[in-house]
């Protein structure tokens, strides 16, 4: 008798291997048998005909924690009705431990709102065991943040680290990965991270592949110099031999769109070379992003605080407009505004529209957006070919990943525009990719969302279905499962995902949301 009989499915295993017919059996944690099962009963039983067994998907970029919503919302809803049964968080440099004090949680506030935060841990151990008393919808686990760290050791100060602030750094890194953080992730392409140097960034990555984990970087940049940042991530996995993952590997502007064939040879070759690297990739030409990243450069240096000041100025105010009207990267007046400070009325507004409405540039609607928000403005910007995403997600090193949070429908009445990927993503890619456009088999892509990345972020025991390993399962129907989230109406759970088991508990039955949070704050071996 066991806990949970799946009966009749095709088993997808995670492996990449033809999926083939049986059943599964569940005694509580664990797959307890797999195959021909016939005259197994279960005292809970599911006919899954015409379904999908697979392992529950892992989403290797996900950022429920540093926009507070694992605690706001444990259950993360929208991440279940995709099947991701496991998220790892502390992406693109920011990580909610450890913190040398309260203050430095600000690290998240270009994303969360950071009146909602209540800190009552510092180390990453204490984090830990604070976490292990929740309960989830999903496992989660989280990287380190470089940009926490560089916060936790320079406060606001934007600079090159010195001798003495690289030991302690050194050893914030160190005592967190031995108390259970799967690596460290930089986001290079943000204020508080640009002044790394090569010297930190080695000195660091040693560390990392030390403790045989991973390196997660999001590039210095991802349009026109993208060549050059990918470079640096390379020649970083080269000189230190650490496992490096590439964040939500994009290319943005038109323009720049033909460097992906230039970027995919730089990874290949790296990759027969010897190096352990790997990339993820939502598939949306989306994406969401801190309104201020329109800004010069120069303007952020030194931190939100330096940022308003100077748009405060009347004369850097009109240098900055100036700067943007001649040296536009991107077409920055198509932008949709997310999220909004200090109007929740302006969610779904165009840069454009709201210039037009006030007879002024969109410059200037950028600047003044910022100053009363205080520099809190997240949009929604179309700016990738879906011609790149297709390479890069057809891609033997690819990951499928959502860079996304969890949320449910009743977030709708906060007036925030979220991205799509947040209700879609994993659905979109079986769906549209597997099922419409056959760009990848069906095994191919539960690999990318499984196996895969478990290995990469040794995640044992979760990303395949053979006996012993944890029930962490998703049964779906792949004649339906598809996102149906869009960038004007978001909140809506995808299709297809029928049962949902975590840690041997079912969280979606029959299409349904469970009162069941099974979900586990999971750390390194």
């Amino acid at each position: 008798m066991y806990d949970i009989l799946i009966k009749n499915g095709t088993i997808v295993d995670g492996t990449g291997r033809g999926g083939y017919p049986g059943s599964l059996g569940i005694k509580k944690n664990k797959i307890a048998a797999v195959g021909e099962m016939s005259g197994a009963q279960g005292k809970i039983e599911i006919d899954a005909q015409g379904k999908i067994v697979a392992p529950g998907f892992i989403d290797v970029h996900n950022h429920s924690d540093s926009y507070w919503q694992i605690f706001l919302e444990p259950q993360l809803p929208s991440l279940l009705f995709q099947g991701i049964t496991t998220i790892i968080g502390g992406n693109c440099g920011a990580s909610i431990a450890p913190l040398t004090d309260g203050h430095i949680i600000e690290a998240i506030q270009k994303w969360a709102d950071i009146k909602k935060v209540n800190v009552d841990w510092l180390s990453f151990g204490e984090f830990a065991e604070k976490m292990r008393s929740k309960k989830f919808g999903t496992n989660f686990a989280t990287l380190v943040g470089h940009g926490t760290l560089r916060r936790g050791v320079l406060l606001d100060e934007m600079r090159r680290l010195d001798r003495d602030e690289l030991n302690v750094f050194e050893k914030l890194l160190e005592k967190s990965l031995s108390e259970g953080a799967l690596g460290l992730s930089a986001g290079l392409a943000y204020s508080h991270e640009k002044p790394a140097t090569w010297d930190e960034l080695v000195l660091f990555a040693e560390i990392v592949k030390a403790n045989d984990q991973v390196f997660s970087v999001h590039l210095r940049n991802e349009s026109e110099e993208i060549v050059r940042a990918l470079d640096e991530a390379l020649d970083l996995a080269r000189h230190t031999g650490v496992s490096l993952e590439i964040s939500h590997l994009k290319i943005m502007g038109e323009e720049n769109w033909p460097l992906a064939e230039k970027i995919l040879q730089k990874i290949e070759q790296a990759a027969k070379s010897g190096l352990d690297i790997n990339f993820d990739v939502y598939p949306y030409t989306h994406i969401g992003s801190v309104l201020y990243i329109y800004l010069p450069g120069w303007v952020a240096e030194g931190g939100k605080k330096a940022l308003l000041r100077r748009l405060g100025e009347k004369d850097i105010r009109r240098r900055v407009i100036d700067e943007m009207k001649h040296t536009a990267r991107y077409h920055y007046e198509d932008a949709v505004i997310a999220v909004c400070a200090f109007s929740r009325t302006l969610a779904k507004r165009k840069i454009s529209e709201i210039a037009a409405e006030r007879g002024v540039s969109n410059e200037e609607v950028v600047v003044d957006l910022l100053l009363a928000s205080e520099g809190r403005v997240i949009t929604l910007i179309d700016c990738l070919s879906e011609e790149n995403m297709e390479k890069f997600l057809k891609h033997p090193l690819s990951i499928v990943a959502s860079d996304g949070l969890g949320y449910s429908p009743s977030h709708q009445e906060s007036g925030e525009l979220v991205h799509p990927r947040c209700f879609g993503t994993f659905p979109r890619v079986l769906g549209r990719y597997v099922r419409e456009k056959k760009l990848l088999s069906l095994e191919e892509a539960v690999q990318k969302m499984t196996s895969l990345p478990a290995k990469k972020f040794a995640l044992a025991g979760r990303g395949k279905i053979e006996k012993g390993s944890i029930a962490d399962i998703v049964v779906f129907d792949p004649e339906t499962i598809i996102d149906r989230a869009t960038i004007e109406n978001p909140y809506q759970y995808s299709d297809g995902v029928e049962q949902v088991i975590v840690n041997g508990k079912l969280a979606i039955a029959d299409g349904k949301l469970t009162k069941d949070l099974n979900g586990e704050f999971i750390t390194a071996l």
